[in-house]
């Protein structure tokens, strides 16, 4: 089969590799029809994310449809059309049953990490019984791509884990795919004001037609002065991390109001400063997480019943042959104006 394999730092390649087979009661080889390309898979290629290997296939996201199933499963069957979980869980072990999926002690965040991922044409999934999800019938699977992580990170990590109230305050650092599935996810709350804070115009340009109340280009360095100034010197009650830089949890330290939430989402692959000489007095929430996924299931009704359209988050389109191509359009997102690519196995 074809698969885009990690080479080390920087080098990747599309690769005949074997077809993946069952290696354990509990898994399901899924052929896949869809997948994309996730910021994590570009930190991977910095060498951000030691624990992935040289010779890993990337991809932790996709939909397809089960070839075969080991003697353990029974949610699953051959011919079933499923959502790959970006996370894989066990199901029984002590932070499973805590609900920290991406902390099971068998499983988390392995797909395109420390086993083989999704973008390949088959991939083996751990433990299929809690770790796929059925598709429904008529929906539509490229818009459920966006389901195995991108939708519940940011609703996970940014939303519930930043305490979105009803009436509150909210900004997003960081327009992107992530931001933006935040933006999405957080009007369930029906905050008061939702500020979006990037560099990139037509990404905010995108925020606003989400739903974003403001939108401000922090290019001029003045993005903190203009939300104080919009708030009243008080600051925002929510201010979630997108990006994954220092420069964007500074930001979301400098804004964020007295008795507020700070939700880190972005992958950090180096240091980042905490002024707690600042922020010791200020009653402060600080919270870092890893999608659990636990909300799919109920994020899966919210898009059948068209209360959230992830579609809107593609932007560009790529066969499985082309992935080098996609790679460099969604590593050049500034030029190109890409969000999320969906590629075609």
């Amino acid at each position: 089969m074809k698969a885009l394999v990690y080479q080390g730092p920087g080098k990747m390649a599309l690769e005949d590799r074997p077809t993946p087979e069952i290696a354990a009661p509990t898994d399901a080889i899924v052929r896949i029809l869809k997948t994309t390309i996730c910021g994590t898979d570009l930190h991977i290629l910095k060498g951000d994310v030691p624990t992935c290997a040289p010779g890993r296939i990337l991809g932790h996201e996709g939909v397809g449809v089960v070839e075969t199933v080991g003697p353990a499963v029974t949610a699953f069957h051959p011919g079933d059309h499923v959502i790959v979980s970006c996370i894989s869980s066990c199901g029984k072990c002590d932070y499973c049953r805590r609900g920290m999926y991406s902390h099971c002690v068998n499983g988390g965040w392995i797909l395109g990490n420390t086993v083989d991922g999704t973008q390949a044409e088959f991939v083996r999934t751990p433990f299929a019984d809690t770790s796929l999800y059925h598709v429904p019938a008529g929906a539509d699977e490229e818009a459920l791509v966006m389901l195995s992580d991108i939708l519940p990170t940011g609703f996970e990590c940014g939303v519930l884990n930043g305490k979105v109230q009803p009436g509150a305050t909210v900004a997003i650092v960081g327009s992107g795919p992530i931001g933006l599935a935040a933006l999405l996810t957080a009007q369930f709350y029906s905050p008061a004001e939702i500020i979006m804070i990037d560099f990139d115009d037509n990404r905010l340009q995108i925020a606003a037609r989400f739903g974003a109340t403001t939108t401000i280009n922090a290019t001029d360095g003045k993005a903190v002065e203009t939300v104080m100034a919009m708030t009243g010197g008080r600051g925002v009650d929510t201010a979630i991390e997108a990006v994954g830089v220092p420069a964007s949890f500074l930001t979301c330290q400098d804004i964020v109001a007295p008795g507020g939430v700070i939700a880190n989402i972005g992958v950090h692959g180096v240091k980042a400063d905490l002024h707690l000489e600042r922020l010791w007095d200020r009653n402060i929430t600080i919270t870092t997480r890893l999608v659990d996924t636990v909300t799919t299931p109920m994020l899966l009704k919210t898009v059948q019943s068209h209360k959230v359209d992830p579609q809107r988050l593609i932007t560009h389109r790529f066969k499985l042959a082309d992935i080098l191509d996609a790679y460099d359009t969604f590593g050049r997102a500034a030029a190109t104006n890409a969000l999320k690519v969906v590629i075609e196995a």
